[in-house]
């Protein structure tokens, strides 16, 4: 063999994995790009439900969209040329697609104020409520996970503690939380978002029933990783339990638990509704539970689909952490494929 054929057949090896990289990046960036496209297509069949629910709403359009302010010769003729209800259905589904894309929800006419700058202003702390709580969930589903997994009597008491989380309603556990802690102990405001400080009871309140949901099936999972091969072999090289389990192992459990948070992301956006109450916090529940009392229409259609977008773009995230955690996912779509 010449030296010549020699240099060819060292690269071929170092080619032939340059271009499988290029594959599973390929692959990886094409699924992204799906992940994302589905969003996009849930969210506008929720915008689309939206208007449909408004044009099968029993009664007159415009006394739906008035509520309870006072009813004009003037405030319709507003509400029809804002809302186009003169135009052919079809316009005013369109023009209903095209204002939602430009950020435009419409006027409250019970509060007199535009609608878009009312639900973003108190967009912000129910997004800060919702992420310290998903936080708050993921921290304690992974420390109980990790101890507990494997160990009997810890397991027990774990089990136990979750199942009372779990079965205790969000708002009792913010009563309760706030009678020890701020009423009691006096630790924690009792209400208001002067600080970080007043975050922690409503995010604690929020996110422990669904961390102990997401701790028992992250625990399954960890313990099912411990007892395959490789949990062995990194024990023959040295390492510690500790390391076994938050390094090795909890990569192996991850995706059912994180399956389950992506659908269960959800129930912190509509809890948040229950807990901004309970707290006395602003935010997106306070202004919901107001619109719907008062029967302000554009507001609850413009917390509905905002909410929405929330939901699609923490769900897509979700399904980008599945291909990044797992990468027989992205081989299996690739086969899929071909």
């Amino acid at each position: 063999m010449t030296a010549d054929n020699t240099t060819v057949l060292g690269k071929a090896p170092a080619a032939f994995f340059s271009r499988r990289r290029r594959l599973n990046r390929n692959s990886l960036s094409s699924q992204i790009l799906a992940r994302f496209g589905s969003g996009i297509l849930v969210l506008w069949a929720a915008v689309s439900l939206s208007f449909i629910s408004l044009q099968l709403a029993p009664g007159d359009i415009v006394s739906l969209l008035i509520g309870e302010q006072l009813r004009t010769p003037e405030v319709e003729a507003a509400i029809r040329a804002e809302w186009g209800l003169d135009e052919p259905l079809l316009t005013q589904y369109f023009s209903y697609l095209s204002r939602i894309l430009h950020g435009d929800f419409g006027r409250s006419y019970i509060l007199q104020t535009d609608v878009s700058g009312l639900v973003l202003s108190q967009m912000l702390p129910t997004l800060k409520l919702t992420a310290a709580a998903l936080a708050v969930a993921v921290v304690f589903a992974v420390a109980s996970a990790v101890i507990t997994a494997g160990k009997r009597l810890p397991r027990s008491i774990a089990g136990g503690i979750e199942l009372i989380l779990i079965s205790t309603p969000t708002f009792w556990l913010g009563i309760l939380l706030l009678f020890v802690f701020s009423f009691t102990l006096k630790l924690f405001p009792v209400s208001g978002d002067r600080d970080i400080s007043a975050l922690v009871l409503p995010a604690l309140s929020l996110g422990l029933s669904l961390g102990a949901v997401i701790g028992q099936v992250l625990r399954e999972g960890l313990e099912r990783a411990l007892e395959e091969p490789f949990a062995l072999t990194v024990r023959s090289w040295g390492a510690g339990d500790i390391v076994l389990r938050l390094r090795h192992g909890l990569r192996h459990a991850a995706l059912p638990a994180v399956t389950l948070t992506g659908w269960l992301i959800g129930n912190l956006l509509s809890g948040a509704v229950i807990t901004e109450a309970v707290f006395g916090r602003p935010g997106l529940g306070r202004i919901t539970v107001n619109a719907v009392l008062a029967h302000d229409l554009p507001v609850v259609l413009a917390v509905a689909v905002l909410s929405a977008f929330v939901y699609v773009v923490l769900s897509t995230l979700v399904d980008i952490l599945y291909l990044l955690l797992d990468p027989r996912l992205r081989n299996d779509a690739r086969e899929a494929g071909r």
